[in-house]
């Protein structure tokens, strides 16, 4: 599959993941932009695209928050309904999208990551770990840890979508 190919399959995709990640729609279209930018430049030295270029956004976030002053995250709800269809009740499903969203944002880079490749891209422990690049065990705690955060927050229990 050639580059052009590749970015019109997958682009949808993977602002859709980068946005999740970032909840901020303009700095995940830069991460993308970022992203498949050097991955043109080595695209006939890559041996598996959609892993490789998954792996390239999740590290370039991660290199971001280490890197990230604090700041105000903006409500991303109308940029996820752009990039997918709105559930039957809109309302709903932006009330509890950005309840989501938010409670996704307070945990640790890693953690943060983990769930969303488990529960928003379906990746397993192995496809999690390699684009991590630790262990299917680090993994698990990983998740672990951030659904028990993620339960234990105040408006965990109103969310009829939240992770189990």
């Amino acid at each position: 599959m050639g580059f052009e190919e590749f970015v019109a399959e997958r682009l949808d995709g993977l602002l859709r993941y980068a946005t999740v990640l970032t909840d901020d729609p303009h700095l995940a279209q830069d991460i993308v932009q970022d992203v498949l930018l050097r991955a043109q430049q080595r695209w006939d030295g890559i041996d598996h695209p959609p892993t490789y270029v998954r792996r390239m956004v999740t590290n370039e976030y991660l290199s971001w928050r280490r890197r990230a002053v604090r700041r105000v995250v903006p409500s991303s709800h109308d940029v996820l309904d752009a990039l997918g269809p709105p559930a039957a009740d809109p309302a709903a499903a932006y009330d509890e999208r950005d309840a989501m969203l938010g409670l996704l944002a307070t945990l640790p880079r890693k953690q943060r990551a983990a769930v969303v490749l488990r529960y928003y891209e379906n990746y397993s422990d192995a496809e999690i770990a390699a684009v991590l690049r630790c262990g299917a065990s680090t993994v698990r705690s990983q998740i672990s840890r951030a659904l028990t955060t993620l339960r234990r927050a105040p408006h965990a229990t109103t969310l009829t979508g939240a992770p189990e």
